[in-house]
């Protein structure tokens, strides 16, 4: 199979620098196909060890969340990203946002911009799903509860206690879809007050959600 041929059946997933090695294995100074693969435009590099296939050649587009994802881990995707992702706010957003239960980070590479923000194991663990790229690879993400929760646990000197303070950061500054939030299952909220991190706000969003499940239902 020639060379092109085997980096495109790897899609829009990332490669490590051992996978490289074992397709280049034919080849006397495989380090320094890597370095003309790069130079050709055939490979990005994302970090020291970590590459993905140009989509010129695959057709498929990098899957960023899944480049944070093994990035820097272990992390999730969540807050501003994940919340653009399912709909919830409609401001586009560049960088990918995870949650991780090491330090935070923030990485600016070539394919694009990648924080991480660091949260207690306790809290961590609530509201993380799969999901699926079209091309069939997954990533982790913050459920939609989980991500607006993280955004409003982790977004530093925030510590809203009101509904009509919330309200106004929700719908005037976010501009959070009030269908999408009557959407929400109230029981990942419940789990995210009961780690105990600012809980007072978590509770005025629990009462929130409520209300607007009350209206629809």
């Amino acid at each position: 199979m020639k060379l092109e041929q085997k980096l495109r059946t790897f899609g829009g997933v990332p490669l490590t620098h051992g996978t490289l090695l074992s397709i280049l294995d034919e080849y006397r100074s495989p380090n320094d196909k890597i370095v003309r693969m790069i130079d050709d435009g055939l490979l990005l590099p994302i970090k020291k060890g970590l590459y993905a296939v140009s989509p010129e050649i695959t057709g498929i587009p990098i899957s960023l969340p899944l480049v944070a994802n093994l990035l820097y881990g272990p992390s999730y995707v969540s807050m501003e990203y994940a919340l653009h992702h399912y709909g919830i706010i409609p401001e586009r957003v560049v960088e990918i946002t995870s949650m991780t239960t090491r330090r935070g980070k923030t990485y600016d590479l070539t394919v694009g911009r990648f924080s991480y923000t660091h949260s207690p194991p306790e809290f961590y663990a609530i509201g993380i799903g799969r999901v699926e790229n079209p091309d069939q690879t997954g990533f982790l993400m913050a459920s939609p509860e989980k991500a607006l929760c993280d955004k409003l646990v982790f977004t530093r000197n925030l510590n809203i206690k009101s509904r009509d303070a919330l309200e106004e950061l929700l719908f005037d500054d976010l501009r959070v879809d009030e269908d999408l939030l009557a959407r929400f299952d109230m029981k990942v909220i419940h789990a995210c007050i009961a780690a105990g991190i600012k809980s007072d706000m978590l509770r005025a969003l629990l009462q929130l959600v409520n209300t607007f499940q009350r209206k629809v239902s």
